[in-house]
């Protein structure tokens, strides 16, 4: 069986906000990269079967691991297989790379659950490449998610 992780944040946000934010390219390089790394949209198209293509850059300290595209980046494709404005977000992730442990396509399943006063955000990886530690992909997930609960949280509150 192919690795998958599954993370969960609540936003305080409508959906339909939380949403706008992960579509949108400019909030995607602000939230997606996790921990010090930064992000990069190098191009977006929103509708199913379209996607965008992204690299995030590690810092040029603290990091061990090198990239899975050079030795500070990893640059990936992602197709957008369903959009479900306000619900849901799947997408088809391959990254750039010589290293065949990371050529398998992963799936980012991305589901929007509206409660009373905040957005249940739950996303799932599936077929995770076997160049990718799960842990670390989970790690990298709950990084990237509480930045976007703190790039919506304080577009919300100003």
């Amino acid at each position: 069986m192919k690795n998958s992780t599954q993370n969960f944040k609540n936003i305080k946000a409508p959906a339909k906000q939380v949403y706008e934010a992960i579509m949108n390219p400019r909030a995607l390089e602000q939230w997606m990269a996790p921990g010090n790394m930064r992000g990069k949209v190098h191009s977006f198209d929103g509708r199913a079967g379209g996607g965008y293509k992204m690299s995030l850059y590690y810092s040029s300290s603290g990091t061990t691991a090198p990239g899975k595209t050079s030795s500070n980046e990893d640059r990936f494709h992602a197709r957008f297989i369903e959009l479900v404005p306000g619900k849901k977000i799947v997408q088809a992730i391959r990254f750039e790379s010589d290293n065949p442990a990371f050529e398998d396509e992963m799936t980012m399943s991305i589901t929007l659950t509206e409660q009373e006063t905040s957005t249940l955000v739950s996303i799932l990886f599936e077929n995770i490449p076997e160049g990718i530690l799960p842990e670390d992909n989970e790690t990298g997930t709950a990084s990237s998610l509480d930045k976007l609960a703190a790039y919506i949280e304080s577009r919300s509150s100003g």
